[in-house]
């Protein structure tokens, strides 16, 4: 019964955070979803293509379920799966996204919580369907956070889909962001840190 019911949380959070990171790419044209806007190439549809890519690994080769999506090898670890070329499509990428999800979801569906797994890159672990589907989580809501700031640069938006961003009160945007750098030049003693591009930097994805 409980893993029943650990197994429906986890899962619908999953769900949740795929809706989060697909809806961060709407509405944008082509060149911001792709763009990068960190220093480390960092970019939205690039984030939406990494957990498609990490979620057809965890839930298909891992339990001997191999994904039927063409995949590189992880051994490699180019990074090609952070960022899009410019002759896949944005609906390409989603579509690869929404695949790989009715995959993993078949895998969480039909193996019971304690199924061991075999995760190659990670060397003499014991890994069971609750560690993967644990990590996967983590992965995704990690990456969410990261379009959420990588979307607010862009235009401001943030929150978990459309209907909860609300309009922007650039006003009220401005007078918070200000009091925050109050608060922050006052505990350094009135002295900046010089380290202004630093607010603009983000960390690129990994496992």
């Amino acid at each position: 019964m409980f893993d029943d019911v650990a197994k429906e949380f986890l899962h619908g959070r999953l769900k949740t955070v795929r809706e989060v990171l697909v809806w961060k790419v709407e509405a944008l044209s082509e060149y911001d979803i792709r763009r990068p806007l960190t220093e480390t190439g960092t970019n939205l549809l690039g984030l939406v293509k990494h957990m498609a890519t990490c979620e057809s690994w965890y839930f298909g080769l891992v339990f001997g379920r191999p994904s039927p999506e063409p995949l590189g090898r992880w051994q490699d670890a180019d990074g090609s799966d952070l960022w899009v070329t410019a002759d896949e499509t944005r609906e390409q990428v989603i579509d690869f996204y929404r695949r790989a999800a009715k995959h993993s979801d078949a895998t969480i569906g039909e193996l019971p919580l304690d199924t061991p797994g075999d995760v190659p890159w990670w060397p003499g672990a014991e890994v069971t369907l609750f560690g993967v589907m644990v990590h996967v989580l983590q992965e995704a809501t990690r990456h969410a956070g990261h379009a959420d700031i990588l979307r607010e640069q862009l235009d401001g938006r943030t929150g978990l889909r459309p209907g909860l961003a609300g309009e922007i009160d650039t006003t009220a945007r401005v007078a918070h962001r200000a009091r925050v750098e109050r608060a922050a030049l006052a505990a350094a003693g009135g002295e900046g840190s010089g380290t202004e591009a630093g607010r603009h930097r983000g960390p690129a994805g990994s496992h």
